[in-house]
């Protein structure tokens, strides 16, 4: 019964398409026949009998049927071939799509070149190949969210279960708790990190731009990490030009900076050397973290933007591979841009190119003076 109906349904699609052109075509060939006939009449004064004109009717008649026959027969073809067979191909594509297989692909549907379910196959083609680029990413990203969390949570029950032990030694008992301590601390950036990535690819975090000075910021997110550096006896150097103003969200920007010094002291070595310069290069405000740690390899260097991804497996327990992730999310949500050059042995710089707020923007965006 399930198949009978559709065959039932085409039927009668049929029949009312045969309907409509059969009483289309009858309206309009009895208007001309009738303005035909009444024109030849007056012209000419000739008058036609009834048997004439009954000779006539059946024949328009039977013409009618034919011509209505032929255009239904006509019109089936070329919507089976240029109707049904486009929608049948696109509708079987969505049902893989919604099952999950995004590697199908739609190919061109014109047959007398390309028309309108071209243009929709292209559009499902790029939405298919778009779908199955995030879901290979939000796989890979749930690969490594679970061994990121795996790892920590692991080194937390190990290290409860020992501190369990009753004999322990005090020294052995403080550096148990002190390692579950920074690994608890590693696990909860971990998460914040996750968060702060997932709403800034979500777009749920969005510019609060306003006018600030660069260097004053850049100065104080250094200072921040003055501890850091002294404990491994870092050397510091510093050229920050004077006036540098930017329009953009300072918080997320601040992101930025963290992460880049904290990259820069954490690869390198004690006695090395880290740098920070600021220039304004035209209308951009070019932003130089430079460090003389372990550097980085040409293969490394194409991935570091990418999220859990650390080149460095040495440093990896401090890190979770997001942090440069993050860097890369928020310079493209300010509009600046990012670049990196390294050598191994030798050290790293990181650019970032930010564009400037100029003296004349400073002044429209400044209050008026009372």
């Amino acid at each position: 019964m399930s198949g009978a109906r559709p065959r039932w349904r085409a039927w009668g699609l049929a029949l009312r398409r045969y309907l409509t052109f059969f009483l289309t075509m009858a309206f309009l060939i009895t208007c001309c026949m009738t303005l035909f006939i009444s024109q030849l009449q007056t012209t000419l004064g000739f008058a036609f009998t009834q048997q004439q004109l009954g000779r006539a009717a059946r024949l328009t008649f039977g013409n009618v049927l034919l011509l209505s026959l032929l255009c239904t027969v006509v019109d089936e073809v070329r919507r089976r071939f240029l109707v049904d067979r486009p929608v049948r191909q696109i509708v079987r594509a969505a049902r893989r799509i919604t099952r999950g297989d995004f590697s199908v692909r739609i190919p061109p549907l014109g047959i007398l070149g390309e028309d309108g379910f071209d243009v929709i196959a292209n559009s499902f083609n790029t939405l298919a190949q778009e779908l199955a680029g995030m879901e290979t990413l939000r796989t890979d990203f749930i690969a490594n969210v679970s061994h990121e969390l795996k790892t920590p949570l692991a080194v937390l029950q190990n290290y409860g279960t020992l501190l369990q032990q009753p004999a322990l030694p005090e020294q052995t008992r403080l550096e148990y708790a002190r390692a579950v301590t920074d690994t608890s601390r590693r696990l909860a950036s971990l998460v914040t990190n996750i968060l702060k990535l997932n709403k800034l690819e979500n777009q749920q975090i969005y510019p609060a731009a306003a006018t600030y000075d660069l260097g004053e910021q850049l100065c104080a997110c250094l200072l921040g990490f003055e501890e850091a550096w002294e404990a491994k006896d870092l050397a510091v150097e510093t050229d920050l030009q004077d006036g540098v103003f930017v329009h953009t969200d300072s918080e997320l920007l601040s992101l930025v900076w963290n992460n880049l010094f904290s990259n820069a002291i954490k690869f390198t070595a004690p006695g090395g050397r880290i740098g920070l310069t600021l220039r304004a290069r035209g209308a951009d405000a070019v932003v130089e973290v430079s460090d003389t740690g372990c550097g980085i390899s040409p293969e490394v260097g194409r991935h570091i933007f990418e999220k859990f991804y650390q080149g460095d497996t040495s440093h990896a327990t401090q890190g979770n591979g997001l942090g440069l992730a993050l860097v890369r999310r928020v310079v493209d949500i300010v509009g600046g841009s990012i670049t990196v050059h390294s050598e191994v042995g030798r050290g790293s710089r990181f650019t970032v190119t930010l564009r400037r707020e100029t003296d004349e923007e400073a002044d429209r965006t400044q209050p008026p003076s009372a």
